[in-house]
């Protein structure tokens, strides 16, 4: 992660010294806009029209152009200062333009559209930022191998990528309709279109939002027609109504009518941006651990390991494996056949799980039975009978392995939702270590990778909660600031 923020620091400090190129050598004089309809078309054309400024010395002006419905008036910063500039025609009709302001560098500010000298090398470079972002962080997702890829990182990587591109595309679309139509798309536009960022991706975003959650609605009524009504088996319809709801409320917040002062338009404005906001960005972290999640639970590593860990989960009163924890097994034993049968090593398994209180044995020791019944090398086997939890069986794995062999290459087995947060706890337990998944039946899977996922963010709830306050003061200033 500090790699990828120092790659977006030094994208930020080139665009800026990109814009400070382009102001200096080819945006020395701002171009001030006025939309005009028809009929002052015509006259203007017919009677002649130039620019009086009130207060001379502060800019200077060259002749304005009458051109595709508006009027191109060239202004040059002469000193520091602030002045009105007029438009009278030759009949002596006068009609106040706006009001400009001058500062360091002789830039030219527009006060009444927020435009500036350079302003289109300026819009040009947040939106290369934006789409740099973007391409950065899918880099160092696609680029996030093996035990790399188990961490929190990858799920910014996912989730915010997605972010940064929708922010961008809107900026692409705001920069080039201000590129071919100036008077029309001001610099309000941009500004709006940064102020407003979590509420376009909110928008663009929103058929997917609604699509997956009426699929996580309908794998969960297959789940519940399956197994009984439990608190943990009504998670996906609990996340379906959530996002629903959110999505609508967000909707109809952006899409309703505002009546009211400046000040009451700006705090509606920033009520509605920090909504938004919130909303994003667990939108960004759903979306950035399903990709993981799936991701990791297709991922096939490379047949070279010396040690399976197989977590284990509950089993049957008589000793036998359940479906779900027989698939763990098979898994393992599936991969260790097949790397046996490429390069002829044998790998050693490590069946992972202590005893519970309604339990007759260990978990640990009921896998070993079942992987002796198939055939594996009781030598082979090297139960781990102490872990009480995940975090557990990959530290207690991880001092098996390194009193054996300390460099070893280690794969852990587990259920197809189960292998991506299992990878982050190996990771911060200090075992290096890939991931592969059993499969589950199609409406068990996205429940369980709900309630993964939720065990994902309680596990760092204050790191997400500094970082979405963060976020949300940032856009909060900024629309109390750009309205």
């Amino acid at each position: 992660m500090i790699r990828a923020g120092k790659q977006i620091a030094a994208s930020a400090l080139l665009l800026i010294v990109f814009c400070f190129v382009c102001r200096l050598t080819f945006f020395r004089d701002y171009n001030a806009y006025v939309l005009l309809n028809p009929v002052q078309e015509t006259e203007f054309r017919r009677d002649g029209v130039y620019v009086t400024i009130e207060q001379p010395g502060i800019v200077s002006s060259r002749e304005p152009v009458i051109r595709n419905g508006y009027l191109r008036v060239p202004i040059h910063a002469e000193q520091r200062g602030r002045t009105d500039i007029y438009i009278t025609t030759d009949t002596g009709e006068r009609e106040a333009l706006r009001p400009l302001k001058v500062g360091r560098f002789r830039t030219v500010y527009d006060e009444s559209t927020g435009g500036f000298t350079g302003d289109t090398a300026v819009m040009i470079a947040v939106t290369l930022f934006w789409l740099l972002v973007s391409a950065i962080m899918t880099w160092h997702f696609v680029r996030a191998k093996g035990i790399e890829f188990y961490s929190y990182h990858t799920i910014y990587y996912a989730g915010f990528s997605l972010f940064a591109l929708v922010t961008g595309l809107v900026m692409l679309r705001v920069t080039v309709l201000h590129i071919m139509s100036p008077a029309q798309y001001t610099m309000h536009e941009a500004y709006q279109a940064i102020n407003s960022a979590s509420a376009w991706f909110m928008r663009l975003t929103a058929p997917l939002i609604l699509l997956f959650a009426a699929a996580m609605a309908v794998s969960n009524i297959a789940l519940l027609r399956h197994e009984r009504p439990r608190p943990q088996n009504v998670l996906g319809l609990l996340v379906s109504a959530l996002l629903i709801i959110g999505e609508s409320t967000g909707l109809y917040l952006f899409a309703r009518d505002f009546s009211g002062s400046e000040l009451q338009g700006r705090i509606s404005n920033t009520f509605e941006n920090t909504y938004a906001t919130v909303f994003a960005y667990f939108e960004c972290m759903l979306a950035g651990s399903v990709i993981c999640g799936i991701r990791a639970a297709k991922y096939e590593p490379a047949p070279d390991k010396d040690f399976i860990v197989i977590l284990g989960c509950w089993f049957r009163k008589d000793g036998s494996l359940p479906p779900l924890l027989r698939g763990r097994v098979d898994r393992a034993i599936a991969f260790w056949r097949e790397q046996k049968e490429k390069t002829g090593r044998e790998a050693s398994f490590i069946p992972t799980g202590g005893q519970g209180r309604n339990e007759s044995m260990p978990e640990a020791e009921a896998m070993r039975r079942y992987l002796l019944a198939q055939q594996i090398p009781d030598r082979l086997i090297l139960p781990e009978t102490k872990a009480a939890n995940t975090y557990q069986n990959m530290a207690f794995s991880k001092e098996i392995i390194r009193q054996k062999q300390p460099n070893a290459k280690t794969v852990f087995s587990t259920t197809n939702y189960h292998v991506f947060r299992s990878g982050v706890w190996a990771s911060q337990a200090g075992l290096p270590a890939e991931g592969i998944g059993s499969r589950t039946r199609w409406w068990f899977w996205p429940n369980a990778f709900m309630r993964e996922t939720a065990g994902l963010l309680q596990n760092r709830w204050k790191q997400e909660l500094l970082l979405l306050a963060v976020l949300i003061a940032f856009f909060a200033l900024l629309s109390m600031a750009l309205g």
